[in-house]
């Protein structure tokens, strides 16, 4: 082994996949117990880690009978299968819904050309509207399938894939939310599935410039190798801080009564 390797190794944090899971197992049965103890998790799947590891931690901590995934490809996703082997596997209630006539049809009503970024979001907006839909007519409660990585580079859109009832993963980096996908006996191919932007045909690391090891690295132990991918992922982190953070809100300290 390389001394960097050998550095890097030392660097890294324990984590204990299997205490996690359980332990966040035993958070989503709290979050149902106070918030709606007869509700269903409603998960919108891509295919992908995060929405399959949300998945079975949902089936794990409600039963199989309390999660609905809902696969919403627009027009045509040449990736699809991963996201119906998913509900296969875990054998959950799911529901495929194409937003491609509302992604065209709200874009063929707006009065002025979109932004490229706008074009970008839109589809993920619609795509949580499209889940909260379902979970109003389900008595259900939207998860969020955000990991810490995406969300301290800003890598999720706000309103859209960034928006929920409850996250079960946003305080669990990429490596680790892989960890917990292979105690939880997920299909490697589900977990280990590259994330592509489905815009472009670009990855997700391609597109940052980073790899989601080397961020991961850098979150957990503060320690990169290069200073320039150190200066962007503290730049982009700077920018998208507002993501995380709730809606600022004016207060003129009116006073309330509450109800004894």
């Amino acid at each position: 082994m390389s001394k960097e390797r050998e550095k890097r190794d030392t660097e890294q944090i324990p984590f204990d996949a299997e205490g996690v899971c359980e332990e966040c197992v035993r958070w989503i049965r709290d979050f149902f117990s106070e918030n709606g103890s007869e509700c269903n998790a409603v998960v919108g799947i891509s295919g992908g880690k995060d929405s399959s590891v949300v998945s079975a931690l949902c089936v794990k901590a409600l039963g199989v009978d309390r999660v609905i995934g809902v696969l919403m490809p627009n027009g045509i996703q040449a990736d699809i299968d991963a996201a119906r082997l998913l509900v296969d596997h875990l054998g959950i209630r799911h529901y495929e819904v194409n937003i491609k006539n509302a992604v065209d049809g709200l874009t063929g009503s707006i009065p002025f050309e979109l932004s490229e970024q706008s074009r970008i979001n839109l589809p993920a907006r619609i795509r949580m509207a499209t889940l909260y839909a379902v979970s109003q007519s389900h008595n259900g409660r939207v998860a969020n399938t955000c990991n810490l990585s995406e969300d301290w580079v800003g890598y999720a859109t706000r309103y859209g894939d960034g928006a929920g009832d409850f996250s079960p993963c946003s305080h669990l980096t990429v490596q680790e939310v892989k960890a917990v996908g292979k105690v939880l006996g997920l299909p490697e191919r589900l977990i280990e599935k590259v994330p592509i932007d489905g815009l472009s045909g670009k990855t997700d690391e391609d597109n940052l410039g980073f790899t989601y090891e080397e961020l991961d690295r850098y979150i957990r132990t503060g320690h990169i190798d290069d200073p320039l991918k150190k200066k962007k992922i503290d730049e982009l982190h700077r920018l998208n801080g507002f993501k995380l953070k709730p809606m600022p809100s004016f207060d003129p300290q009116i006073g309330i009564c509450l109800p004894e």
